[in-house]
C-alpha cells in the first residue's frame, strides 16, 4: 500500500518529507480512514508519513483571546475527556462522542476527520457552526483558512500537496451562549450520519441576539442555514418561532438519495433535527443525557500516546529496516511486516492468531488490541506505528497461568457462541475494568459499542463482564 514509511520527530522533519515527496506523500495519525482509503485505491501514496511521535501536537488550549486550540493529535476521547471543551465548546465534545467506538475515538483525530472531508464527518458540522479556522503549513511558510475557504466539495479541500494540518482554532463559546450536536444515523454507534446538526445560539434573556446552524450530510459541504438564522435574531424562542426556523432551514439543504437514506427523509430530518436542537437550547437540557464520565478505554493513559526525541525513523517495504516492538511482555524484532497492519504483522509473522481479522475497516472489533496503553482496532494500525510500542493481545491478559477474570467470567457466564468476536469483546471489557473497577451495566454497554457479534450474544457478554466486575471488587 506504501513503499516507505517515516517517523518523524519533528514538524520540520514532516514539512521537508512532504515537499520532497509532494502529492506522494500523506500523513498518517490515526489511520482510521487513511489506511482504508489506501485499501480501496481511494488514494495512493509512496510515503507515509507518521506524526504521532511528535511532542505537542496532542494539546487542547485556551488563549488569551478566549480561542481554544486544537493541535493536529487530538483524538477524539481527548477532546470527549477535555473538560474546557465540554465546558467552552459541547457541540463538538458532543460530536466526538458520536463518533465511532472507544477503540476509533483512541486514534481517530479531528484534524483527520476534517482533511478527508466528507460532508457526513461529525466533527466538521460543530466547529463549523462556531466558526472555526484551519492553520496550513509548508517549507513556504503558514496561512489560516476559514472553514467555507477550506472545505472546496466532497473530499475537497484547499491544502496543497506539501502543507500540513497544525491547528484548528475557534472562539470558545461565551456564557451567554449555549450549543449542541445531534446526529441521525442508522445505529447508535460505529455508524455514518445520515443528517447531523450543530446548534449554537447567542441569548440576551430569552431573545436570540444570534444563532448558527450548521448541517452535515445535507449538500456537497457542510452547509449554514443563513436564512433561519438571520429570521431568529431578536426572537424568543418559542413554539411558532421554532417550527418557522425549521421550515426555513430546509432551503438550506440539498441532499441527494443514496444507501443510507433519500433526500426526502434528509430534508425532513433537517427540519426536526432543528427543532429538537434549538427546544433543548432554550430548555437548557442539552446536556441532559452527557455521561459524567465517558467511557474511553484507555487505562490510566489520558489519551496521550507516548512521545518524545529520537532519530527520523524509517521502514521501506523492499528494507531490512526491523519493526522493534513489545508485544505481551517479551521484545521481538520483526522484518518483512512494513507494508502490512499491525493486525496482519500480529498473525502473520508473529503467530498471535488470537487477534481476529473480521472486517479489516475498523466496524467489528474482532482485532482490539492494547496499544500502548490503549484499546485500538489492530486493523487501523500500520505495522511500523508499532516499532517502539508496547503492545498487548488476547494471549498477554492471563498472568502466571491465570486467565483474567473477564475471561474466566466469559466461561461461567457461557458467553460465546461461535467465538470467532470473543478476543476482542475480553480485550474491550478488561480495559473498561482497568479504567473502572465497577462500572455500571451502562458503562458496560458502552465498552463494546465497537464491537459486532453476529451470533447477537450480548446479553451473556454484558454478564460476563459483570461477574468479572464483581471478581475484581
Amino acid at each position: 500500500m506504501w513503499e516507505t514509511y517515516y517517523t518523524p520527530r519533528s514538524i520540520d522533519e514532516v514539512l521537508e518529507l512532504l515537499a520532497r515527496y509532494g502529492r506522494e506523500a500523506r500523513i498518517i495519525a490515526g489511520g482510521t480512514d487513511i489506511l482504508i482509503e489506501l485499501e480501496r485505491k481511494v488514494r495512493q501514496a509512496s510515503a507515509l508519513i507518521d506524526i504521532t511521535r511528535i511532542p505537542g501536537l496532542d494539546a487542547i488550549t485556551l488563549d488569551a483571546n478566549s480561542w481554544i486550540h486544537l493541535g493536529p493529535l487530538v483524538t477524539h476521547n481527548r477532546v470527549v475527556g477535555s473538560p474546557l471543551i465540554v465546558e467552552r465548546a459541547f457541540p463538538l465534545a458532543r460530536a466526538c462522542w458520536e463518533v465511532g467506538a472507544p477503540q476509533i475515538r483512541n486514534r481517530g483525530t479531528v484534524a483527520g476527520n476534517l482533511i478527508t472531508a466528507s460532508p457526513a464527518n461529525d466533527t466538521i458540522t460543530p466547529l463549523w457552526a462556531m466558526d472555526a479556522t484551519v492553520t496550513l503549513a509548508s517549507v513556504r511558510g503558514r496561512r489560516t483558512l476559514t472553514f467555507p475557504e477550506f472545505f472546496l466539495g466532497v473530499r475537497q479541500t484547499a491544502m496543497a500537496e506539501d502543507e500540513m494540518l497544525v491547528d484548528i482554532a475557534f472562539p470558545a463559546l461565551r456564557p451567554n451562549e449555549r450549543g449542541t450536536f445531534i446526529k441521525v444515523a442508522l445505529r447508535r454507534a460505529q455508524a455514518i450520519s445520515v443528517v447531523n446538526i450543530a446548534a449554537v445560539v447567542e441569548l440576551d434573556g430569552p431573545v436570540v441576539r444570534r444563532a448558527r446552524l450548521a448541517y452535515g450530510s445535507v449538500a456537497p459541504t457542510i452547509v449554514r442555514a443563513h436564512e433561519a438564522e438571520a429570521w431568529l435574531a431578536g426572537k424568543t424562542l418559542d413554539e411558532a418561532a421554532i417550527k418557522r426556523a425549521g421550515e426555513l432551514a430546509l432551503r438550506a439543504a440539498r441532499p441527494i438519495d443514496d444507501v443510507r437514506a433519500t433526500a426526502e427523509y434528509r430534508r425532513e430530518m433537517v427540519r426536526v433535527t432543528t427543532e429538537r436542537a434549538l427546544r433543548a437550547l432554550r430548555d437548557g437540557a442539552e446536556r441532559a443525557d452527557w455521561p459524567d464520565r465517558p467511557v474511553m478505554l484507555w487505562g490510566h493513559t489520558e489519551g496521550r500516546f507516548p512521545t518524545g526525541p529520537g532519530p527520523l525513523a524509517t521502514h521501506r517495504v523492499d528494507g531490512d529496516e526491523a519493526i522493534v516492538t513489545r508485544i505481551n511482555g517479551q521484545t521481538y524484532t520483526i522484518r518483512g511486516a512494513n507494508d502490512k497492519t499491525l493486525l496482519r504483522m500480529l498473525r502473520e509473522d508473529v503467530g498471535l492468531t488470537g487477534t481476529k481479522e473480521g472486517c479489516a475497516e475498523g466496524e467489528c472489533g474482532a482485532c482490539t488490541v492494547f496499544l500502548d496503553g490503549m484499546a485500538v482496532m489492530a486493523c487501523m494500525v500500520a505495522a511500523p506505528r508499532a516499532h517502539g510500542a508496547e503492545i498487548v493481545t488476547i494471549e498477554g491478559l492471563a498472568q502466571d497461568g491465570n486467565l483474567h477474570p473477564v475471561q474466566q467470567a466469559f466461561i461461567e457466564e457461557g458467553a460465546v457462541q461461535c467465538g470467532y468476536c470473543t478476543p476482542g469483546f475480553i480485550m474491550a471489557g478488561a480495559m473498561l475494568l482497568a479504567e473502572r473497577p465497577r462500572p455500571s451495566r451502562w458503562e458496560i454497554a458502552q465498552s463494546i459499542t465497537g464491537n459486532l457479534c453476529r451470533c447477537t450474544g450480548y446479553y451473556k457478554i454484558l454478564a460476563a463482564i459483570e461477574r468479572a466486575a464483581q471478581v475484581e471488587a
